[in-house]
């Protein structure tokens, strides 16, 4: 990886005819606020519709890892939660360069209705099997495989639409914030009310408010103006088009340096999510009992472990929340000072967790896990989206979605495996420490990237 300048990758962005517009540069924005965004009314759709609709995603994200581990052998549970988190990545290949190309080619609108259908569709299959008793995990990985091909086609859409529903460019940056903000809301409230549904009522009820909640979003899509797509941009070839979006980032430095990081702490730290149902019925699940009794007697608990499952998703995904929100308000004072804060403070941290015996101190340790990886994340992303013009941002981050999702696919696979080895705490923790060497390797090798605004 080249040692080019910065300022070199941000001219080459600004040459294109992008959203940024001729006279605005990454290192203004400077007074932005984190709710900016929500004065254009196509976002205000977008926010509360998705709001709602990520409850639910993160409802059935916390279900199934524990239906996972109810139906298959303790033993083997590391490797089938590595499978169920590796198996999204199949389609994401194929998929996510094509996807980015789509989402330059024709609308973005259209194409999440579509993905966004597809997968309310899938939760709604999940609910029925699992309420009829026939679930089998061959079931549970076919669904997961077909939400993994929508996903893979909805994230770069997705992403790139902020820019079409934010048109002052001053707010991009605070719909991007927001854009985490909701998705971490959702990761907040939603583990909780999971663990709390799923202990009373079953898995089902949890798959079955999922697929409910995508009508939120698909009706915030549907009721939104958008101009239509232009013309030019749907008559480009296929091949050429990837290609194009492909050297882009190729020869960009700075986006090669911010995915790798991203790539980096996808494989290695992220990974601790897919064996948190482990940690909740195992290492901390003595700890977290006086808890777990309190909650069971105000009703019948079906499913204990999930409501300590559910608690430490929700407390890291309030951390999450709280760290969307301070990106988005003081992110323009020095975008790249708070991405290098994340980049070391979220394996750090996710160190202490791993070591952690305590149910009430994993609690705390997650709450700044979630703020460090957000600001590590919500960072990287705004500042890739800055770097990109507008005729390439959706290859742009369809690259940078192949990058994060499918190394995070790899990731969960990969700690799957050394769970079985070696335990849960010890693979979080190996992840961990090689992730904060790579990050200290970064800062003082390319110290540009901690001075980007």
């Amino acid at each position: 990886m080249s040692n080019e300048t910065i300022d070199e990758a941000e001219l080459a962005a600004l040459e294109a005819d992008d959203v940024l517009g001729d006279e605005v540069t990454p290192q203004i924005h400077t007074g932005r606020k984190a709710l900016r965004a929500l004065r254009h009314r196509n976002y205000r759709l977008f926010f509360f519709g998705q709001l709602i609709s990520l409850i639910g995603t993160w409802m059935q994200t916390t279900a199934l890892p524990l239906l996972i581990i109810k139906l298959v052998p303790q033993k083997q549970q590391g490797v089938w939660l590595g499978l169920y988190g590796f198996l999204p990545l199949l389609p994401l290949i194929p998929l996510a360069l094509v996807a980015g190309s789509l989402a330059d080619r024709f609308s973005k609108r259209n194409i999440l209705v579509l993905t966004q259908t597809t997968m309310m569709l899938q939760a709604f299959v999940l609910a029925a099997l699992t309420a009829a008793g026939a679930i089998q995990m061959w079931q549970i990985l076919l669904l997961t495989f077909i939400a993994g091909a929508a996903q893979a086609i909805d994230l770069p859409a997705r992403q790139a639409f902020v820019v079409e529903m934010v048109e002052d460019p001053e707010d991009l940056g605070s719909g991007i914030a927001l854009n985490s903000a909701i998705f971490n809301l959702g990761r907040a409230f939603g583990p909780v009310l999971a663990g709390l549904l799923i202990a009373s009522l079953g898995f089902s009820a949890a798959f079955a408010i999922n697929g409910l909640s995508f009508l939120a979003v698909i009706a915030a899509l549907l009721l939104m103006h958008v101009p239509p797509t232009p013309k030019h941009l749907q008559q480009a070839k296929m091949g050429a088009h990837l290609k194009e979006g492909l050297s882009y980032v190729w020869h960009n430095s700075t986006l090669m340096i911010l995915m790798s990081l991203v790539a980096v702490s996808a494989f290695l730290s992220m990974p601790f999510m897919t064996l948190m149902p482990i940690f909740a019925s195992d290492q901390l699940a003595n700890s977290a009992q006086p808890v777990v009794s309190t909650v069971c007697s105000w009703m019948t608990c079906q499913t204990p472990e999930a409501v300590t499952y559910g608690l430490l998703l929700g407390m890291f995904g309030a951390g999450a929340l709280i760290g969307a929100l301070l990106a988005g308000a003081y992110s323009d004072r020095g975008r790249g000072w708070m991405l290098t804060i994340g980049n070391l403070g979220f394996p750090l941290a996710l160190l202490i967790f791993a070591l952690s015996p305590s149910f009430w101190l994993s609690m705390v340790v997650l709450l700044g896990v979630g703020v460090l990886f957000i600001l590590q994340n919500a960072l990287a992303n705004t500042l890739v989206q800055l770097a990109s013009p507008d005729r390439l941002r959706g290859r742009v981050m369809s690259v940078y979605s192949l990058v994060f999702q499918g190394m995070q696919g790899a990731g969960r696979m990969q700690a799957g495996l050394t769970e079985t080895m070696l335990g849960a705490p010890l693979s979080v923790a190996i992840g961990a420490l090689v992730s904060l060497s790579y990050g200290v390797f970064v800062f003082f090798k390319w110290p540009q990237i901690r001075r980007m605004k």
